[in-house]
């Protein structure tokens, strides 16, 4: 889960207030996900559908399935830019960020050998220009990435109910969207 703090602009109250990073939807205890599609914003595009993302989750066993009350494919905003992400997990739910309508994602440093070898894995095309790397993608690897490591990455952190620790989490849905994502649709 990603959170931030920032200042209540009521000059008579110190305390912080909570600023979500995306809608939260109250837990309910359902066991089919709710899909909600928002505008993924100008020069973006969503790379799965909801019927793509109903479709992969609905071939996971339902005892992985039935843990995601709702996925989310959200809208980019000006933060999200500065801290890119393509997807997270909070509570229940899946919210999963748009692309570039491009296709081509702009990098300033090189990429982290783990971003580096998933892409790859998933048909991204690495490029180093001059100043920066560029990420290509097209239609068909960006929506296998997106529904076989973004998705399942985030369902496995939904799985994991015993890691406590940052990198025990993101070290098991790593392993969970290898085995039931990539291994699982290859």
């Amino acid at each position: 889960m990603v959170a931030y703090r920032s200042r209540n602009a009521d000059s008579q109250s110190r305390r912080p207030t909570f600023q979500a990073p995306e809608r939260w939807y109250e837990p309910t205890g359902r066991t089919i996900p709710r899909i909600v599609t928002q505008d993924p914003g100008r020069g973006y595009t969503h790379a799965v559908t909801a019927a793509d993302v109903r479709e992969r989750l609905a071939s996971l066993p339902s005892e992985f399935s039935s843990l995601v009350e709702v996925v989310q494919l959200s809208q980019m905003t000006r933060k999200k830019r500065i801290f890119p992400l393509y997807g997270m997990q909070w509570g229940p739910n899946v919210y999963l960020y748009p692309i570039e309508t491009s296709l081509v994602e702009t990098y300033l440093k090189p990429p982290a050998p783990q971003l580096l070898i998933e892409t790859r894995m998933y048909g991204g095309e690495w490029h180093q220009l001059d100043t920066h790397w560029e990420l290509v993608w097209t239609p068909e690897t960006i929506r296998d990435f997106y529904l076989n490591n973004v998705l399942i990455h985030e369902v496995g952190h939904l799985v994991d109910t015993w890691n406590t620790n940052f990198d025990k989490r993101e070290r098991y849905a790593n392993w969970f969207a290898i085995e039931h994502g990539y291994r699982a649709t290859r």
